[in-house]
């Protein structure tokens, strides 16, 4: 049977190890079973148990700390993920080999990852092999994206990894829960996007035309291919975790080769059950 893992992506702060807590709590709740694997070298600490971590294989600080490296925080983080990619038999090991896993891995969130690095690229490669069935989860900063060129440099970070990886992918907007009323409602219009209306209603500020007709051919690019949309994440919302989880469950086919296992028989008789009451109770709620 294969394997399912979350490629929980996005830049720094953007909320990736509390999308993983708040997955972990969710599914708690529906009495399913998600691990957590932490890829970031640089982490310092998380609320949740973790499967396997990378800094017991390779450590950020132990590199910048290695005076024949000397390297600075970004470069250490890089030599981490390109040592981790030679070691990929530390990961095997770790996750073993158990049918029906369903696996987060928190990746770390330099850009270079995800546009020009192999690392990720080759972290995807071999959990195919290793029948994992694989999305990649790109998260942004919803109080970074209420301006309109702000949500375009993020969509094109969300299309650089998308290319990059080549799996499904589900670009999220995290941290809906911070945001006041307002804003919550002037950021709706950027979760499906109309590219050609944002640009008209921006066009005064771009001054410079050579810029303007970039925008605009970028613009075109997005929204002549539907290539980026955006899902709100607000941790206090089950309602709204639990779509987010259904687009990514789909999108990875998970539950559709899962058995169907036989009810636990008890001494008791079962009761006589009136499935029509019950079916109209929940057509009432």
């Amino acid at each position: 049977m294969p394997r399912f893992a979350q490629l929980v992506m996005g830049p720094a702060g953007s909320g990736k190890s509390t999308y993983c807590s708040t997955m972990i709590q969710h599914s708690g709740s529906i009495n399913r079973s998600v691990q957590v694997v932490n890829l970031d070298p640089a982490a310092e600490h998380f609320d949740y148990p973790v499967m396997a971590d990378i800094r017991e294989l390779i450590m950020v600080d132990d590199v910048m700390e290695d005076d024949s490296l000397r390297f600075g925080p970004n470069g250490g983080l890089v030599f981490c993920m390109e040592y981790f990619a030679n070691n990929f038999d530390w990961l095997e090991e770790s996750l073993g080999h158990v049918e029906d896993d369903y696996i987060l891995f928190d990746c770390p969130g330099q850009i270079e990852l995800y546009t020009h690095l192999p690392v990720m690229k080759q972290l995807v490669e071999q959990l195919q092999q290793w029948e994992f069935r694989v999305c990649g989860v790109f998260l942004v900063d919803s109080q970074f994206m209420v301006e309109s060129f702000k949500f375009i440099s993020g969509v094109m970070a969300a299309l650089s990894a998308m290319v990059l990886l080549e799996i499904p992918q589900i670009n999220i907007m995290t941290k809906m829960d911070l945001l006041s009323p307002k804003a919550k409602k002037e950021i709706e219009k950027y979760l499906d996007p109309d590219m050609y209306s944002m640009m008209e209603d921006s066009s005064d500020c771009i001054r410079s035309t050579k810029f303007k007709k970039l925008t605009q051919a970028i613009c075109g690019l997005i929204d002549d291919y539907s290539m980026v949309r955006f899902l709100p994440f607000d941790r206090t919302d089950e309602e709204g975790i639990n779509i987010v989880l259904q687009n990514i469950d789909f999108s990875i086919q998970y539950g559709e080769d899962l058995e169907l296992k036989e009810p636990k028989e008890t001494d008791e008789e079962p009761s006589n059950l009136n499935f029509d009451e019950i079916f109209q109770g929940k057509g009432d709620s």
